[in-house]
């Protein structure tokens, strides 16, 4: 794996950096050797600021402490997802310092570092690569929904969220890995940047494909897995939520991608889409299951984000959400989502 630093320049602890948050979580395309963020955070360790778990991931106060401690860096990752995907100003020079430096610049923004001259430039001077992540691939190269997936017989779950920013990338790698635990073979479809970023093998980035091929990319995806690696199940990464206003999304997964099972991602304390109270309220749970279950899919789990919540909170908005839906809930950071095992292999 390649030595890589996170660029957060002070949010870490922010849900605009979960870019970051996956990443210090695990990745198995890097290495990931610290991360650059405020100097209030240096010295701490990065999995202990996110969640209580100590990961070995230094957190530094400067760029310049970081090269100084980790000589063989050879990636900068920039951290952050930015609504609208806009690079901060602030980090502009910090990137121009890394490329100085010899660093490679990965940047899963939509503001492509390749199309800003100050940087491309320098890149080409020094000899590095420029790796924008979200850049839309050649249409040569997309592929358009061809309905062979209805052949296939391998359970498909989506792992959906009621907003942005919920966990459900990392619900869906938490139960790959606890399947795996339990001598199952499951594979997840990434369909964002992190997802990449951590190594995924199969997928690709939603928000950056043509409208006319997110449905065929979705299918192409899940079929080369299934084809390939022959799993016990396909976990689907879902994106956003189905009524984000800022960008719904969530039917490719159920018609297009045949998910008929799905665990939905909540977090009881979260009022507002994106937190911003103009973009209007989150709906109910329940209404959320009944428009899956409309649609011929079936809501198998909860999974709950817990934040704002303290440890007594959680545990009662789960009793509480199981007796109101009759379906199980899950704590994923807190207590790991064993639970979904034998929910899962009941769908073989």
């Amino acid at each position: 794996m390649n030595n890589a630093i996170i660029l957060t320049n002070g949010i870490l602890q922010h849900s605009d950096a979960k870019t970051a948050h996956g990443l210090i979580r695990g990745t198995e395309r890097f290495h990931i050797q610290g991360v650059v963020d405020a100097p209030a955070l240096a010295g701490q360790d990065a999995g202990v600021v996110l969640d209580g778990q100590h990961r070995d991931i230094p957190i530094y106060g400067t760029l310049d402490e970081a090269l100084a401690a980790c000589p063989s860096l050879q990636y900068l990752i920039i951290g952050i997802a930015t609504v609208g995907g806009v690079l901060p100003e602030d980090m502009i020079g910090l990137i121009q310092q890394a490329i100085h430096s010899g660093l490679s610049i990965v940047n899963g923004l939509h503001d492509y570092l390749q199309d800003r001259p100050e940087i491309s430039d320098l890149a080409a001077k020094h000899q590095v690569e420029l790796i924008d992540v979200r850049r839309p691939k050649a249409r040569k190269d997309l592929h358009f929904w061809s309905g062979d997936i209805l052949q296939l017989n391998t359970p498909i779950i989506a792992v959906m969220g009621m907003d942005c920013a919920m966990g459900k990338r990392t619900t869906a790698r938490l139960i790959k890995q606890a399947c795996q635990a339990k001598g199952l073979k499951a594979e997840m479809i990434y369909t964002g940047q992190t997802g990449w970023l951590q190594g995924g093998k199969y997928g690709f980035i939603f928000d950056s494909t043509l409208n006319d091929f997110v449905c065929g990319e979705l299918e192409h995806a899940i079929l080369s897995c299934a084809a390939a690696e022959k799993p016990d199940f396909i976990l689907l990464e879902g994106q956003a939520s189905l009524r984000n206003p800022s960008g719904p999304c969530g039917l490719e997964f159920l018609i297009s991608g045949r998910a008929k099972s799905v665990i939905l991602v909540f977090a009881p304390k979260r009022v507002y889409f994106d937190n911003e109270e103009h973009w209007g309220k989150i709906p109910s749970v329940e209404s959320e299951i009944e428009i899956i279950e409309k649609l011929g899919s079936k809501v198998i789990a909860l999974a709950m984000n817990t934040e704002l919540c303290s440890d007594a909170e959680a545990l009662a908005y789960q009793k509480e959400y199981q007796d109101r839906t009759g379906i199980p809930v899950v704590l994923p950071i807190q207590q790991g989502v064993d639970a979904l095992i034998p929910i899962l292999t009941g769908l073989k």
